[in-house]
């Protein structure tokens, strides 16, 4: 786009405002949405292309699962270079359909005033009669259509309005006024033909039609990927503009671990796929060529001779056949468990294991300071309507026209405080019918919205069991608490699970943060990690969640959401901010940590509470 819109922070464009994501800007004195067009802007205005921009990245293991060579970091545009000052990236006006906030008059971008150069539209009747001709500046429409394999459309206007016959207006200007409180009172009229129709039912009618008209079929429209409309047909959906689940970004993410952790492919950079594309038995040659110009301050920076890094990148390449691609957390599980330290060039993965205190032991085998972490977070997809379930399904929109051999990703450094549950505990309170039962009614409800979703012949992904439940609204908890003790922001935390029966066995959680904003990492989140300070925060933790603002109706799952893979929480004890959770605030459930009125057993921490729950 030829106009300038603003400017988006780097982790925003992997995320919430990721390709194909509607952003509003602020032009001038103007209001301005528009759709984040796809990856191949970002080869186009920010070359060298791909793999081969300084700006990439590598974590091997998440390449491995994704499929690609590597990863690049969202461009920035240097303000003080004459060649970067026409560089951004790009964004399509989304939707067109623009409404004068005087007039109420709405019609597509092309009716409306423009200044070339310029991204702001106006009204030009209600211009002229503004005092000392002031632009009118109109604005994005609330309303467009979306389905669920990801398209975007402008709403149906003129269809909706029904039209009289020999109506001449089929392509101008129409009326939208807001008349009374509530869909209803929002009519859309046409100024030829008289005809007018209220908003009344333009939700429902792209579910069942049971409302009026249904809304036409899908288009499958695409404008973030220019020329990229394909075929669909599915029943479109009305949503509001702004509405929180119109993007949903699909986001795979893996800590560096050893031996992949250290620094060996960040030194070598653009030079690593070289090195490594070239025959073994000609790399050490290889690489002493390399050693006559560029490479030299890189042997030097590594302390290695050009053998000894021919060496490295043998060992290197032998571990990543090894990678267990199904489930990237198994690995990064045990190197919390093990208790093994960075050795070496690790300079990106340090833990020090500690005490378990003796007032939280029954509960919690094991508690690890994460001194340093390095995550990579990617953004491989996204979805519309529903959060994903599942990155492989079909439902997951692409962010670029053909598959490209990398991804937009971004690397976070953090800290942060891993625990494990007690294993012989755990079990035996999974045992308990109570338990199961209550995890089974969570575990149906996500089923059946699973196969409402996606078909009867697709299976879920995982089970919800009682220790996802246990697991998860304990991290929950945790993170509440941590933001008191360490005064982080609620947004600053992050939780990674670590929950499977079979055939990995894991029962453990990571709290950490691992942001780019001004919240920062200077220790204080993994301090509360030494054996002083997390027994009373566990302690504390529990018991916060044993009371409910919102009790008795929060305890008795009636504050619970209405698709109900959720029992025992709200807002005023359980729930996350959503950039924290994992699971878009599902399955979670406060009753498995501190039991309910007329069963305490049921909850895995019971013991841990004193008096009478109430």
């Amino acid at each position: 786009m030829a106009n300038d819109l603003g400017d988006l922070r780097r982790s925003g464009a992997v995320a919430t405002f990721g390709p194909g994501a509607v952003v509003d800007f602020r032009a001038q004195d103007a209001s301005v949405s528009a759709v984040a067009a796809g990856l191949e802007e970002w080869d186009s205005n920010f070359p060298p292309a791909g793999m081969l921009h300084p700006q990439a990245i590598r974590e091997e293991r998440l390449q491995k699962k994704l499929g690609v060579r590597g990863f690049r970091l969202p461009p920035v545009r240097d303000p003080t270079s004459d060649q970067d000052k026409s560089r951004s990236l790009v964004a399509v006006r989304f939707p067109e359909w623009l409404q004068c906030p005087r007039c109420d008059r709405i019609g597509p971008e092309k009716l409306w005033s423009d200044e070339p150069g310029k991204a702001g539209r106006w009204c030009p009747q209600c211009t002229q009669r503004a005092p000392g001709q002031a632009k009118s500046y109109v604005v994005p429409v609330r309303f467009i259509t979306a389905c669920e394999r990801g398209h975007l459309d402008e709403f149906p206007w003129h269809v909706w309005v029904q039209h009289a016959d020999g109506c001449t207006n089929r392509n101008g200007h129409l009326k939208l006024s807001a008349e009374e409180a509530g869909l209803a009172g929002i009519v859309l009229s046409c100024p030829k033909c008289k005809r007018s129709r209220s908003l009344d039912g333009i939700f429902s009618s792209g579910r069942d039609g049971k409302a009026g008209s249904p809304l036409p079929p899908c288009r499958g429209r695409r404008p973030w990927l220019a020329g990229g409309d394909e075929q669909c047909g599915r029943q479109s959906r009305a949503m509001q503009r702004g509405a929180s689940n119109l993007y949903f970004p699909v986001i795979e993410s893996a800590l560096s671990i050893p031996p992949w952790s250290d620094r060996l492919q960040e030194a070598l950079g653009v030079q690593w796929d070289p090195i490594v594309n070239c025959v073994p038995e000609d790399r050490p040659l290889f690489i002493r060529m390399l050693a006559r110009g560029d490479l030299a301050p890189v042997l030097k920076e590594l302390d290695l001779s050009a053998e000894q890094l021919a060496n490295e990148i043998e060992v290197r390449l032998a571990k990543n056949d090894s990678i267990d691609i199904s489930d990237l957390r198994v690995e990064e599980y045990r190197q919390f468990v093990s208790g093994v330290k960075a050795e070496g060039l690790d300079r990106e993965f340090e833990i020090r294991p500690q005490i378990v205190p003796a007032e939280i032991s029954p509960w919690v085998s094991r508690v690890v300071k994460a001194v340093r972490l390095r995550e990579v977070r990617a953004l491989r997809g996204f979805t519309r309507v529903q959060p994903p379930g599942d990155p492989e399904s079909p439902s997951v929109a692409s962010l670029s026209l053909q598959k490209l051999d990398w991804l937009p990703a971004i690397e976070v450094r953090g800290e942060g405080i891993f625990l494990t549950l007690n294993d012989d505990a755990l079990r035996k309170w999974e045992a308990q019918e109570s338990v199961q039962d209550r995890a089974q009614k969570v575990d149906k409800k996500w089923q059946k919205e699973w196969v409402e979703r996606h078909g009867p012949d697709a299976p879920p992904p995982k089970p919800i069991s009682p220790r996802m439940l246990l697991v998860h609204t304990l991290a929950h908890a945790l993170m509440r608490q941590l933001t008191l003790d360490c005064g982080y922001s609620s947004t600053a935390l992050r939780e990674r699970l670590y929950v499977s029966d079979t055939p990995n066995v894991m029962a453990g959680l990571l709290i950490y943060t691992a942001a780019t904003d001004d919240d920062g990492t200077l220790g204080g989140l993994q301090r509360q990690g030494d054996p002083a300070r997390i027994g009373r925060t566990v302690v504390a933790a529990i018991q916060s969640q044993a009371w409910c603002s919102s009790d008795p109706l929060c305890i008795e799952d009636l504050m619970a959401p209405d698709d109900g893979t959720s029992l025992a929480a709200c807002h005023a004890c359980a729930l996350a901010p959503e950039t924290a959770c994992e699971e878009y605030n599902r399955f979670l459930d406060r009753a498995m940590l501190v039991g309910r009125p007329d069963n305490r057993s049921l909850g895995f921490f019971s013991a841990l509470l004193q008096g009478p729950l109430s």
